[in-house]
């Protein structure tokens, strides 16, 4: 038998490299969902937006290993399926655009962006750059802010964030600096004690004293329109008092205020019944119309030595009283713990919980609603249920009568309860609490159109159902199926690129590098940052390591002196920031009917409300 040609031997080969390439592309991320965690959300005209994370494809059995995920997906508040906002994955996202988790969105409803700052890469990161989407045009944009900072910023993961959008400010409360999130790391993790602030107004950002020197991550951070310029209100997580080498649980009775108006940090003492310590919660805030108290609700998260498997419950912190309440569950159980995930509230009255990566069971997250359980916070419905179906026409918030019992009042304010059971610890707080801040009066620096819609870009997600007949067919086809082939491996390397495993790095460093100049256009000018090339990459930079100071010089401030540099050769932990998967145990079929059938592809039955 005749021998095959060489050009038929090498279009044999490069087929079967292309079926390789297209047997590792990720899942669709709707189709094949199964679980999404350490995603970062923002809403925006009732779009509910969710920005990487990892993603387990479905069934996870037959796909054990996350992906982070490459995409930028929506929820549509006003637009409803199986009880729960629908997702769509039609948006665009460009390789240049950091795919990342433990990060933030600061939302700027005003001019219609969002800013993606932190969180962790799957491999080898680049260097900071802060992104932009733009939610009119459905492009990201590249912002100058960090080239421009009074100090140097750095790209930090699982801190707490948060937006502010009455003054045009993102904030950003301690997180962890490794080599997941920055190129140039050699050597341990270690939690930042630093205050990130995003001026969207005059896109700048600063680099702020947090409360203490003390490293903190994995809390929560809410905003509340209290005081003169409203306050930022932060617990939980993980400290380091000790050294980066000795984590301390955080303690839920001690809760950090931080006045935006006087840059000042404090501190008051809850009581109450106190959660458990817990980690990679998370958590909202709302408020009486009258704004005679505030709630800050959080559910979930990891815990610590004998709680490490978490938790699936949800606490209420009720100010000024600053009392803690249990919200759900009435009665004791194993439920359904998980961490990782996010809490969105929706007109002050909805707390949407997304994602979370569950540590007693493998099944997948309710695929039918992608993951999605809704809070009802003002329990606006027939039967008062706690956990129920997305009620897009509700937009107010009804104090609950577990709440009542400790601030007075009515379910729409007149809150008599105006002090701490204990006192004020500082009574400067007392003062804030006294204090309404004002409501929004910014304007847009960009032409907004009258209604803002999100343009269908057609971005058909990878499907795991390929035509390889079609694809080996071509190996005898000719000099066509060798071009096709060729340009299938070159498209796919591309989409790997970002996938590598890390390369050995120096001790960090930080200075001034050259910049490339991206294109622009009188768009940019008036909102501020920069339009970008679609197909524009950020560079490669290899700076002169002789001539630049350590990244921990007086220009940053850290908690602890510099730790030696240590070769690393592998991720200090595992990637995705989460216990393994335990033993599985059945969920409650309590009053939870959004996890009544975790890991099914139906849901249940919900009544309707009335």
């Amino acid at each position: 038998m005749m021998a095959p040609s060489y050009p038929t031997c090498s279009l044999l080969l490069l087929s079967l490299w292309v079926l390789r390439a297209l047997a590792q592309a990720p899942a669709d991320p709707l189709k094949d969902f199964c679980r999404r965690y350490g995603h970062q959300t923002a809403i925006i005209d009732r779009k509910l937006y969710i920005d990487g994370g990892w993603l387990y494809a479905n069934p996870i059995s037959s796909n054990p290993t996350p992906v982070i995920n490459p995409g930028l997906l929506y929820s549509d508040l006003d637009e409803i399926s199986e009880g729960m906002p629908k997702q769509h994955a039609n948006l665009t996202k460009n390789s240049s655009v950091p795919d990342v988790a433990g990060g933030t969105l600061w939302e700027d409803e005003v001019n219609k962006v969002f800013w993606l700052y932190g969180g962790e890469f799957q491999s080898a990161p680049s260097s900071f750059e802060l992104w932009g989407y733009d939610v009119i045009l459905n492009q990201w944009n590249l912002s100058d802010a960090g080239r421009a900072a009074t100090s140097p910023i750095q790209r930090v993961s699982y801190g707490a964030g948060v937006s502010v959008n009455d003054i045009g400010r993102g904030y950003y409360y301690g997180g962890y600096l490794n080599n997941l999130t920055n190129p140039l790391w050699n050597g341990p993790q270690i939690a930042t004690s630093n205050l990130i602030m995003f001026d969207m107004e005059n896109n700048k950002l600063t680099n702020n004293t947090g409360y203490d020197n003390v490293g903190r991550a994995e809390g929560t951070m809410v905003y509340l329109p209290a005081s003169g310029a409203g306050l930022l209100v932060y617990f939980g997580g993980v400290t380091f008092p000790y050294g980066n080498e000795t984590p301390v649980a955080a303690p839920l009775d001690t809760i950090l205020i931080y006045d935006i108006g006087d840059s000042s940090w404090h501190s008051q003492a809850a009581t109450g019944e106190i959660p458990a310590p817990r980690r990679k919660f998370c958590g909202g805030a709302t408020w009486a119309l009258d704004r005679s108290s505030y709630q800050v609700y959080i559910y979930g998260g990891f815990g610590f030595a004998e709680n490490a498997t978490g938790f699936d419950d949800v606490y209420v912190l009720t100010m000024p009283a600053f009392e803690w309440v249990k919200w759900y569950p009435d009665k004791p159980g194993p439920g359904a713990p998980h961490g990782l995930l996010t809490c969105n509230v929706i007109e002050n009255s909805q707390m949407m919980v997304m994602g979370g990566n569950f540590t007693n069971t493998t099944d997948c997250d309710v695929p039918v609603i992608q993951g999605q359980h809704n809070l009802n916070l003002g329990q606006y419905n027939r039967d008062n249920a706690k956990w129920f179906q997305y009620l897009p026409n509700v937009t107010d918030y009804l104090v609950p009568p577990e709440i009542l019992r400790i601030t007075g009042g009515s379910p729409r304010g007149g809150a008599t309860k105006k002090s701490p059971t204990n006192g004020w610890d500082d009574n400067r707080v007392g003062t804030y609490f006294g204090q309404l801040a004002p409501k929004s009066s910014r304007t847009p620096t960009r032409a907004i159109p009258t209604q803002t819609a999100i343009p269908v870009v057609p971005v058909t997600p990878p499907s795991k159902k390929r035509n390889i007949g079609a694809i080996v067919g071509g190996a005898v086809g000719g000099v066509a199926a060798i071009a096709l082939a060729a340009g299938l491996i070159l498209f796919f390397l591309r989409k790997r690129r970002r996938d590598q495993p890390p390369q050995p790095t120096p001790v960090p460093t930080y200075t001034e590098y050259p910049s490339v100049q991206p294109a622009t256009s009188n768009y940019a000018t008036e909102s501020k940052f920069t339009v970008v090339d679609p197909n524009y990459t950020s560079p490669v930079r290899s700076p002169n390591l002789s001539s630049h100071s350590p990244v921990h010089s007086n220009a940053y401030p850290q908690p602890y002196s510099t730790p030696p540099p240590v070769p690393s050769t592998q991720p200090m932990y595992h990637p995705a920031h989460a216990p393994e998967p335990m033993e599985y145990y059945p969920p409650p079929d309590g009053n939870r009917p959004d996890l009544a059938h975790l890991g099914s592809s139906e849901m249940p039955t919900i009544r309707s409300p009335t």
